[in-house]
């Protein structure tokens, strides 16, 4: 099945404010480490789009790796199991690390994530979030970079998928079955 004009969604957030956005973050990021270099986390699978275009807006020294998680499992709602599919390959100790996530949604993930990464001992460890929902927040958890706060709905698109489809898409569009 590939997504389709006829596919029940609209448009979020557009292809250009997405870009646009994140051209800011990466100046606010680097802002905020100065000069020194920086380790971006990427969850996969969700985050690759925006941390491949993120870690191109931050200017300096930045080292890519990479966490497979799944909370998913296929369906629309999160639940609330965290798997790890891939571990880092690299150790993070005593490094400026940045998390990037695609979305923040119950918080459960990425609050799981940061006491495991924690233990590593970075020297900084803070969130890169495309998008926020804190609406659905089931944690205290908070990102330091958000890209943009949504409502309370289904979004697929930049990365986001559903059943592992329109991850394609350059914007993010709401799901609506």
């Amino acid at each position: 099945m590939n997504p389709t004009q006829r596919d029940p969604m609209r448009i979020l957030i557009d292809e250009q404010a997405i870009q646009r956005r994140v051209r800011e973050l990466g100046q606010e990021i680097r802002a905020t480490y100065g000069d020194e270099p920086v380790t971006a986390i990427g969850v996969l699978k969700g985050s690759f789009m925006f941390m491949a275009d993120l870690v191109r807006a931050i200017d300096g020294e930045v080292r890519c790796d990479f966490l497979g998680v799944s909370s998913y499992q296929g369906g629309t709602r999160s639940t609330g199991v965290v798997r790890i599919t891939q571990d880092l390959k690299h150790p993070i100790e005593g490094q400026h690390c940045l998390v990037i996530e695609d979305i923040i949604d119950t918080g459960l993930t990425i609050e799981y994530l940061l006491k495991m990464l924690e233990v590593r001992q970075p020297r900084s460890l803070r969130v890169a979030a495309l998008l926020d929902k804190p609406s659905n927040r089931e944690t205290k958890v908070t990102a330091d970079f958000v890209g943009f706060t949504i409502p309370d709905e289904f979004v697929v698109g930049y990365g986001l998928d559903l059943g592992e489809l329109y991850r394609n898409l350059p914007h993010i569009a709401v799901y609506t079955p």
